[in-house]
């Protein structure tokens, strides 16, 4: 415990605006120091000497520790957090309303305008590179925040751009400081919820990243039909700048290890004694130079030596180039094949919105009453949870969905056929895309925890790469091929890759124990599951003896 003539200084008119009851929402938003009374009447373990600091953890009911926050609030961050990756990914495809424009204006090839999508995916590989690592150090809040400010700034430069040279720089560096949210937020939702419910969080978190590619070509089509290819941007600017507010005023740090720091630091100064947390006394917390190190070297270790982190990365960078490869086959099919506008075309990817809805209707109950039965049951036969391969049918159904949907759309796209059935055609694949997203991320995160980071971030740089290249060949594909074989090829490569998950399913065991880095996961997470058992059950040891042998 605080000494009291300490204890005595904070009740002082100089501490009033930190010792308080409950905080407000805004002020542990901007405050993530506060000392309320929880904090400074807690007994702390050491002695408050640089030779035994006291050591600086959550106490009971502590109000700046995320998973102790009520449901509503986490929520409430969560959806915010979502919104920050909806918006970056938006910003991608919305500039497809622009295109026509641009050309236009500037004189320049189709080839160097697509440029301006390939670059914003380009961005994605190498911010995450960038943010990860000081997420890690600085805290996910500040790198949200400020990024998401020059997102904003580099939309309005683009807007703005007289020449193509100029908007193209904009758009790629606003596309690496917009993947700083793309990174973080999803640390954020895993800050905010346990293992065991995060299911459903992730999965509305997960729609963001995939309703935003979605809706962007239906917003930038309109736009740049009525407004010109300048408004395009302008829109881009004002939906990054709202979102940009919104999450300054309701994203607050999550990172435990960055909360505790700095509330050892506020603790320092209050009280004159020495704090550390537990990983500044082991000695495990990174330095910058160590986590940029890590996040330069071991995804790409993970990627070429682990055959479950290369085929599912590989399966999933398929699905997300055959996604952005929409963005240049839709305007052929329904703009240039039916003489429709930019923004009538663009309202033929409601049909993949819908799939999205539709495939988060799939996971929620699924989670909820099939992969908890499965934990419940797993735990009651004393293991450590359910099997990484519990996480994979909502992906088999997936898998089998989307080959369906590409054939379905491929041969029913023509001129001569309703252009409603094409669309209702891309429904299933919205789902399925979403449905194998989710599913087999889950299945890393689960087979890989402590190296889950770097298997993401390995997994996403595969992914952005995809879909970079796959929209500067649709237009060349579908002129040699013709609609309905080009849209078969997708298909193709579908139908090749529904194997994966269900081999997986059967296999997944025997493959994680030859792979090191999985079994290595799979060994620590069972010696940190032993040490919780072991530190609980010397805490209730503890307190019985405290109570003394009648109340015990």
């Amino acid at each position: 415990m605080i000494p009291q003539q300490k204890a005595d200084r904070l009740s002082q008119p100089d501490f009033c605006w930190s010792y308080m009851a409950r905080p407000s929402f805004l002020r542990t938003v901007f405050n993530d120091a506060l000392l309320t009374p929880e904090v400074l009447d807690h007994s702390y373990a050491g002695g408050g000497s640089v030779v035994d600091p006291f050591i600086c953890e959550f106490v009971p009911n502590d109000p700046q520790n995320p998973q102790a926050w009520r449901a509503l609030r986490r929520w409430t961050i969560c959806i915010a957090a979502a919104g920050t990756t909806f918006v970056v990914s938006f910003c991608s495809s919305t500039y497809t309303g622009a295109e026509a424009g641009l050309a236009a204006e500037f004189g320049v090839s189709e080839a160097i305008v697509n440029l301006g999508l390939a670059l914003f995916l380009v961005g994605y590989i190498i911010g995450p590179l960038i943010w990860g690592p000081m997420s890690e150090v600085y805290g996910r809040r500040n790198l949200m925040i400020g990024t998401l400010a020059l997102l904003t700034a580099f939309n309005i430069g683009a807007a703005e751009a007289n020449d193509m040279p100029t908007l193209l720089v904009c758009r790629f560096l606003g596309s690496i400081f917009g993947s700083s949210p793309m990174t973080n937020a999803g640390g954020a939702v895993a800050d905010l919820f346990s293992a065991a419910e995060r299911g459903v969080p992730v999965a509305v978190f997960a729609a963001g990243p995939f309703m935003g590619p979605v809706l962007g070509p239906i917003v930038g089509g309109f736009a740049g039909d009525y407004a010109g290819w300048r408004w395009v941007m302008r829109v881009m600017a004002i939906v990054s700048g709202v979102l940009w507010v919104l999450g300054t005023l309701l994203i607050p740090e999550t990172y435990a290890p960055v909360i505790l720091e700095r509330r050892a630091k506020a603790l320092e100064k209050a009280t004159g004694n020495i704090f550390r947390t537990r990983l500044q006394m082991s000695g495990s917390r990174p330095t910058l130079a160590r986590s940029i190190r890590i996040a330069l070297s071991r995804p790409w270790a993970l990627l070429c030596r682990e055959p479950i982190v290369t085929i599912m990365s590989i399966y999933m960078a398929l699905v997300y180039g055959t996604l952005y490869m929409m963005f240049g086959a839709f305007p052929i099919v329904y703009q240039k094949n039916r003489g429709w506008s930019a923004g009538e075309g663009g309202l033929a990817f409601l049909g993949l919105a819908v799939g999205i809805v539709v495939a988060i209707g799939l996971i929620i109950p699924d989670d909820v009453y099939r992969f908890k039965k499965i934990e419940r049951e797993a735990i009651a036969r004393n293991e450590l949870g359910a099997a990484p391969e519990a996480r994979l049918p909502p992906g088999i159904v997936g898998s089998v969905m989307m080959p369906i949907s590409l054939f379905w759309f491929a041969w029913t796209n023509g001129p001569d056929d309703h252009y409603i059935v094409s669309i209702i055609a891309s429904v299933p694949f919205g789902a399925g895309m979403l449905l194998v997203f989710f599913s087999l991320t889950q299945y890393l995160v689960d087979s890989y925890t402590i190296y889950a980071a770097s298997v993401i971030a390995g997994s996403g740089i595969v992914r952005s790469l995809f879909g970079a290249a796959f929209p500067m060949f649709t237009t060349k594909m579908y002129e040699d091929l013709g609609i309905h074989w080009a849209s078969s090829v997708p298909a193709f490569l579908s139908l090749a890759c529904v194997p994966f998950p269900l081999l997986f399913h059967r296999y997944g065991a025997r493959i994680r124990e030859r792979c090191k880095y999985s079994r290595q996961a799979a060994e620590a997470l069972a010696k940190i599951k032993l040490h919780e058992t072991v530190t609980a059950s010397d805490s209730r040891d503890e307190a019985k003896l405290r109570q003394g042998p009648l109340e015990a």
